[in-house]
């Protein structure tokens, strides 16, 4: 799929660009942040306007998470019944809905762009369980604008390189997700202890 998706990028540009960027936001396996790549590095190279992929690439984005949030507003059954019968993303849906619980817009918007594989559950989320729309569309506009920032930004800033900055930026995002949760973990433990504190302090008066 990638290099027919790469191809057509060839010859269709924009519109595939922002029918790729809408339904990875739809939970559909596409490698949206590699065309995003290879889009940005045709622009560096004249082949496409690196206005128009911007444009496409966050108007397919916020577009995408619109629609996950309103199908499961409006349709919040069937669409819960959908993902129940499929383990791994009852899980993934169990997930999204707890960091939404407990993070709100912060959650939404690090869906967008450093821990992307959970933003369509937390769009399906953020719909079902009636998260504030302004809101959620504030921290995914904000979010995906830092999304489409980055990929598209560094396949026009190292086209040359595109295959080493694709390597790169994977393991940007992997070890920033990975500091994040080591922070959130942190964060934890000292609640925790400070519980444990509190708790000794009670029970010696």
């Amino acid at each position: 799929m990638t290099d027919w998706l790469l191809a057509g990028l060839v010859t269709t540009g924009v519109p595939l660009l922002f029918l790729t960027t809408f339904f990875s936001c739809l939970m559909v396996p596409v490698p949206s942040s590699l065309v995003m790549l290879a889009a940005g590095a045709f622009a560096a190279g004249g082949d496409l306007a690196l206005g128009a992929v911007v444009l496409a690439s966050y108007a397919g984005a916020v577009l995408g998470d619109q629609t996950g949030y309103f199908a499961a507003r409006l349709a919040r059954r069937p669409v819960a019944h959908a993902l129940a019968q499929k383990a791994k993303a009852a899980r993934m849906m169990d997930a999204a809905a707890t960091r939404l619980a407990r993070n709100g817009g912060l959650t939404v918007f690090l869906t967008r762009w450093l821990m992307s594989p959970l933003g369509p559950y937390v769009n399906l989320a953020a719909g079902a369980t009636g998260y504030s729309w302004p809101r959620f569309s504030a921290a995914s506009a904000a979010g995906e604008a830092v999304w489409v920032a980055i990929y598209a930004g560094l396949g026009w800033a190292f086209a040359s390189n595109i295959d080493m900055i694709a390597d790169l930026s994977g393991n940007i995002t992997a070890g920033l997700a990975a500091a994040f949760v080591a922070v959130l973990l942190g964060r934890h433990l000292v609640r925790a202890a400070r519980h444990g504190v509190r708790h000794d302090r009670n029970r010696v008066t």
